[in-house]
C-alpha cells in the first residue's frame, strides 16, 4: 500500500472493526442469554398466576395468545387448558424449565407445582417467536455500533491527515524548491518525529551543494588550464603569420583546427555545467537530416581515408534542441564507428519520423558489441577490450559517455543493438519531434 493515510486509516479502521464485530458478537449471545432469563421469568409468573386462578373462572384472556398455552393437572386429570392446546400432557410432570415439541413448534415450557390446590401447571410459549423477539431487541441495540463504523472511519480519515499535514507541508516545500536552490529546509513548529528527517535532509543539500561547489571549481580550473595551451597556439599562429603565407592550406587548415578547439572546449564545458531544465531553455525547432548532412561533409575525409562506405537515409525531420551539441552527438557516433568499422567497411546514418518521434540511427559493419556489454559503452572511461579487434583502437573513453549526456540533455532515449550488416553495432537516439505549433526562440534552424 503506497499512501501512508490510506494504509494508516485502513489499519486503524480495521482494528476497530474486528474490536466492534467481536465486542457486538459477545454482546449479542449475552444479550440473547438475558433476554432468555426473562422471558423465562415471565413464564414463571404467569404459571403462578393461573395456579391462583379458581378452577372455574374464565380465562378467556389468555386464549388469544397463539404463542402460549397451558394446562392445569389434578391427580392425572386435565382441569383446566388454554382453549388451543391439546388434551393430552404436553409434557412430563417434572418441576422446572424444559423443551417439547407439539403442534408443529419447538416450545419453550415450565412445569410448576401447586402444593395448595395440588395442581400441576404446565405453561408453554414458542421458541422461535421468543427468540425473533429477543433477537430484534439485541439487533437493535447493536445496530447503531455497526452504523456508526463509516462515520469513524471518515473521523479516523480527519485525524490522520491533520496528523499527516507537516509531512504534506515538508512534501511540497521539497517539491517547489528550484533546480539551484540548495538552502536549508525551514518548517516552523515542527513536529518531533519530522526533525530528524528535516535535519538528514538538510545535511543531504548540505552535502550535494558542496559537491556541486566542488565540480564547479573544477570546472572553472580545467577551463584555465585548456585555454591557456590554445590561447598560446593562438599567440604562435599569429607570430607565424608574418613567416607563412597566411593563404597556404596547411595554415589554414591549422588555424581552423585550433578555433574549432576553442569553440569545442568552450561548448563542452558550458555543456557539463548545465542542467537538463537550464539546457532546453535554448533549444531551437532543428533539421535533423540537414544537420547530419553537414556532420557528414565534415566527417567524409575521414572516412575517405579508410576507404570505407558512409551513406545517409532518411528525409527532413525536425526536433527541438541544440544544434551544436547535436553535431557533437553525432560526430562522435561517427568517429566510434569509423574507429571501429575495418577498412571497406560500411557505415550507415538513417533518420526516421513516426507520429511523435525522430529516429536517429548509426550503424556499422564493424566486429560489434556482446549484448551483455551495451549497458557498459556509455560509462566514462570503459573500453571493452574482449575483442583484440576493439582493443587495438585507441580512445579515451569518454566519446560514448558525452553522447548518453547529450542524450540526456535532449530527454531523448538511446539504445544500443545489433546492425543491418552481417556484424556491427547500431546506436539509435529517439527524439520527441517538434511540431509547427511548438514554441520556437528566435533562432535560426539548421537546414
Amino acid at each position: 500500500m503506497r499512501s501512508i493515510r490510506v494504509f494508516l486509516v485502513a489499519s486503524i479502521l480495521a482494528a476497530l472493526t474486528l474490536f466492534n464485530f467481536v465486542a457486538a458478537l459477545q454482546g449479542y449471545k449475552s444479550s440473547l442469554h438475558e433476554a432468555e432469563k426473562l422471558f423465562d421469568d415471565q413464564l414463571l409468573h404467569t404459571a403462578k398466576l393461573i395456579a391462583k386462578l379458581p378452577l372455574d373462572q374464565d380465562t378467556d384472556s389468555l386464549n388469544h395468545l397463539s404463542n402460549f398455552e397451558y394446562q392445569v393437572w389434578h391427580n392425572n386429570q386435565l382441569v383446566s387448558a388454554s382453549s388451543n392446546t391439546k388434551n393430552t400432557i404436553i409434557t412430563d410432570l417434572f418441576p422446572g424449565f424444559g423443551d417439547a415439541n407439539f403442534n408443529g413448534y419447538r416450545w419453550r415450557t415450565l412445569v410448576y407445582y401447586d402444593p395448595k390446590n395440588e395442581n400441576w401447571v404446565i405453561a408453554a410459549e414458542r421458541s422461535d417467536l421468543r427468540f425473533a423477539l429477543a433477537e430484534n431487541v439485541v439487533i437493535k441495540a447493536v445496530l447503531p455500533i455497526v452504523l456508526g463504523i463509516p462515520m469513524i472511519g471518515l473521523l479516523i480519515w480527519l485525524i490522520v491527515s491533520r496528523g499527516l499535514k507537516p509531512l504534506n507541508d515538508l512534501s511540497q516545500q521539497l517539491k517547489d524548491k528550484q533546480v539551484h536552490d540548495l538552502t536549508p529546509i525551514e518548517t516552523p513548529a515542527l513536529k518531533r518525529e519530522l526533525e530528524q528527517v528535516v535535519h538528514s535532509i538538510n545535511a543531504l543539500i548540505g552535502r550535494v551543494g558542496g559537491a556541486l561547489e566542488r565540480e564547479k571549481r573544477f570546472t572553472t580550473d580545467a577551463a584555465h588550464e585548456l585555454r591557456t595551451p590554445i590561447s598560446a597556439l593562438k599567440i604562435q599562429l599569429h607570430n607565424l603569420r608574418d613567416e607563412l603565407a597566411v593563404d597556404s592550406e596547411p595554415f589554414l587548415q591549422l588555424q581552423s583546427g585550433v578555433d574549432r578547439m576553442q569553440h569545442l572546449v568552450e561548448q563542452l564545458l558550458s555543456l557539463y555545467r548545465s542542467s537538463p531544465s537550464e539546457f532546453s531553455n535554448l533549444f531551437n525547432r532543428i533539421n535533423l537530416y540537414m544537420l547530419a548532412q553537414d556532420v557528414i561533409a565534415d566527417q567524409h575525409d575521414v572516412f575517405e581515408n579508410k576507404h570505407q562506405n558512409l551513406s545517409l537515409e532518411g528525409t527532413d525531420c525536425f526536433i527541438l534542441g541544440d544544434s551544436f551539441t547535436l553535431s557533437t552527438l553525432l560526430q562522435n557516433l561517427l568517429s566510434n564507428a569509423n574507429k571501429y568499422t575495418p577498412e571497406g567497411g560500411n557505415v550507415l546514418v538513417s533518420i526516421e519520423e513516426t507520429d511523435s518521434q525522430v529516429c536517429l540511427k548509426v550503424e556499422d559493419s564493424g566486429p560489434g558489441i556482446a549484448p551483455e556489454d551495451y549497458n557498459k559503452v556509455f560509462e566514462r572511461f570503459q573500453r571493452l577490450s574482449n575483442n583484440p579487434e576493439v582493443a587495438a583502437v585507441q580512445g579515451c573513453g569518454l566519446g560514448l559517455t558525452i553522447v548518453s549526456h547529450i542524450a540526456e540533455l535532449h530527454h531523448a532515449n538511446i539504445s544500443i543493438s545489433a546492425s543491418r550488416f552481417d556484424s556491427g553495432t547500431a546506436f539509435t537516439v529517439l527524439f520527441n519531434k517538434a511540431f509547427k505549433t511548438d514554441a520556437q526562440p528566435m533562432q535560426t534552424d539548421v537546414n
